[in-house]
């Protein structure tokens, strides 16, 4: 996360899509280019990038 927003690397959730997706690129701090977060597959643009939720990730175990 940066300034409390979604970045480059975070896992998301896309509300306007319902899928879980990573984020690859940010551009002009407003246009967000997601992935699938498994099984590959094309990108796309967050339709509203107010409703992405960044997915915490898990413990590491040491």
């Amino acid at each position: 996360m940066k300034d409390g927003k979604p970045w480059v690397g975070d896992a998301v959730r896309d509300e306007a899509t319902g899928r879980k997706a990573i984020v690859t690129d940010v551009q002009r701090g407003s246009r967000y280019i997601l992935r699938p977060h498994a099984g590959g597959g094309p990108t796309w643009v967050a339709e509203d990038p107010e409703r992405l939720t960044v997915i915490p990730s898990p413990p590491l175990i040491t």
